[in-house]
């Protein structure tokens, strides 16, 4: 149709992730959740968003917004915080995997987490 949908920008946001010559990737992707956020707003698109920010602007800006999410039942949330205070507060970023380590049940997800924290730490969990 003649209607840009959720769908829509989902598909283009998917486009630019495996796109990797283009030096614009990421201000693509920012601008695409910044639209799908203003068509319907999901927590989880503005964590996404969030990631595609640090990208864009920075990782301080980024933690600025994610913070405001305050999605602590989350373990993606911690995981993000986790990254983004990686080399800026490093003992902040094992608090925030830990935190995500606590709430995942998946041993995937497990597996990954505590490598971040090995890779800080240099210690094994």
């Amino acid at each position: 149709g003649n209607e840009v949908s959720k769908y829509h920008l989902e598909a283009r946001i998917a486009y630019w992730h495996t796109t990797t010559a283009d030096n614009n990737k990421w201000e693509n992707i920012l601008q695409l959740y910044n639209y799908l956020l203003q068509l319907k707003y999901s927590p989880v698109v503005a964590l996404n968003r969030t990631f595609a920010l640090s990208k864009v602007n920075g990782k301080e800006e980024a933690i600025v917004e994610a913070e405001k999410l305050n999605l602590t039942d989350n373990f993606f949330y911690y995981s993000l915080l986790g990254n983004l205070y990686t080399n800026i507060n490093n003992a902040k970023a094992i608090q925030h995997f830990q935190m995500a380590l606590n709430l995942t049940k998946s041993n995937y997800d497990q597996a990954i987490i505590v490598k971040n924290i090995i890779r800080l730490t240099g210690e094994e969990k």
